[in-house]
């Protein structure tokens, strides 16, 4: 029979993951297996230097905080095997993007999938998101294409205004 202060640690734990889950933008599960410590640990730093955490825990406890908080019973088809995970608080696409740098330069490890903003997503989607440029490029892009309408009538006003002045300037 289990210990009672055993069963309140990993009732906590399960707490502390269902906690993360809920709060995370994008939460990537992938196969750690074949990474040495040295990669896992550059991993890590790459990871906390995009703002991301890299978490190892057992998959029955993720399947209970998913359980706890409601979260779509496929994510338990992706809990198989090792399984490490990438989270991303402020930024959905960070830990997708490092993680596929990374299977990328290594050429070890694999991406099963993940939760991107409450939805679970194939290892698919993560790689389509993954491919997405920064939110900054995007904002800026949206800026111009917002912009570009009224660039436009700007030369056109400018246009019609030199030319109705060369006519005028011919006039006298």
């Amino acid at each position: 029979m289990a210990n009672a202060s055993i069963i309140a640690q990993k009732e906590q734990l399960v707490k502390e993951i269902a906690d993360k889950l809920k709060r995370a933008q994008s939460v990537i599960i992938f196969d750690y297996r074949g990474l040495t410590v040295a990669e896992v640990t550059a991993l890590r730093a790459d990871m906390r230097k995009a703002g991301n955490e890299y978490v190892v825990v057992k998959n029955s406890m993720v399947e209970r905080a998913c359980d706890e908080i409601g979260l779509d019973e496929s994510v338990k088809n992706m809990l198989k095997g090792p399984s490490a995970f990438a989270i991303g608080y402020e930024d959905a696409v960070s830990p997708a993007k490092v993680l596929k740098e990374t299977v990328k330069k290594l050429k070890k490890c694999e991406i099963k999938g993940g939760i991107i903003n409450g939805k679970v997503s194939d290892a698919a989607a993560v790689d389509a998101l993954a491919e997405l440029p920064p939110k900054e490029v995007l904002i800026g892009r949206m800026l111009g294409s917002m912009m570009s309408p009224i660039s436009g009538l700007a030369v056109v006003l400018d246009q019609i205004s030199k030319k109705n002045g060369g006519a005028a300037a011919q006039a006298e």
